[in-house]
């Protein structure tokens, strides 16, 4: 297919695609001599891809590093997709609810009691605050909590990116020149709005695999990235004492 066919099938522009080409995430497998782009059957499952990222806000720069993968797993990431979907389609159902349910209310129709009013939010603070005031005090508690409060949804969005990152490459070994690298931006990213050392940060390894909340959690980004998240950090705060 052209470029203006791929475009008008999928709903980007014509500039999109050429933007994708020219940064390496979507190479057309052919460019007749005339310099048309000719997308095959491949190259658009992996638009589909990209485009499925996208909508889950990924950067361009990390979806370029995960498809791009040695390890990357195309049935593995659909099925991650799947999953996170239907988590936001049902986020999205009772707030259409509660909207509508509104209407009702403002016309007299019904009566809405204050917790339906609120039906479909969900801003609760973090599962797992309880247990870190229980290990690291209130007041480190409060401090990352502001923190994490004047980025707001920047902060999770660099967490979920990361969080993919590291998933892509976690077949590797924890101690390989690419897994320190990733984990070293995870640990620069915990500092802005924490104070970890390396034994902290070792230590929030650990509870990663020893807590079935967490590996639950980062396990969603793809099976057996908790364990590899913790042997990654306990490498390098190894290599921090030295």
């Amino acid at each position: 297919m052209k470029v203006k066919e791929v475009a008008d099938l999928v709903g980007v522009s014509v500039r999109t695609l050429h933007h994708y080409d020219e940064i390496g995430l979507l190479v057309p497998d052919e460019t007749t001599e005339s310099g048309y782009r000719l997308y095959s059957n491949e190259n658009l499952e992996l638009l589909q891809q990209i485009l499925f990222f996208k909508e889950l806000g990924f950067s361009l720069q990390t979806i370029k590093e995960i498809v791009h993968s040695p390890t990357f797993d195309r049935q593995e990431a659909l099925q991650m997709h799947h999953q996170t979907l239907l988590e936001k389609r049902n986020r999205l159902d009772k707030m259409i609810q509660t909207v509508e349910k509104t209407i009702q209310h403002d016309k007299g129709e019904i009566q809405m009691t204050t917790e339906e009013k609120f039906e479909g939010f969900d801003f609760r603070s973090n599962p797992y605050e309880r247990e870190a005031r229980e290990r690291w005090g209130d007041e480190a508690v409060n401090r990352s909590n502001e923190k994490v409060a004047q980025m707001g949804p920047k902060i999770q969005k660099e967490m979920n990116d990361l969080y993919f990152s590291l998933a892509s490459i976690r077949h590797m070994s924890p101690d390989s020149e690419e897994a320190q690298s990733a984990i070293a931006k995870w640990y620069d990213l915990l500092q802005s709005f924490g104070n970890y050392t390396p034994e902290a940060f070792r230590s929030l390894g650990e509870m990663y695999v020893s807590d079935k909340r967490f590996t639950k959690n980062i396990d969603r980004f793809g099976e057996g990235l908790a364990m590899f998240m913790r042997e990654a950090m306990g490498v390098y705060a190894d290599r921090q004492r030295k």
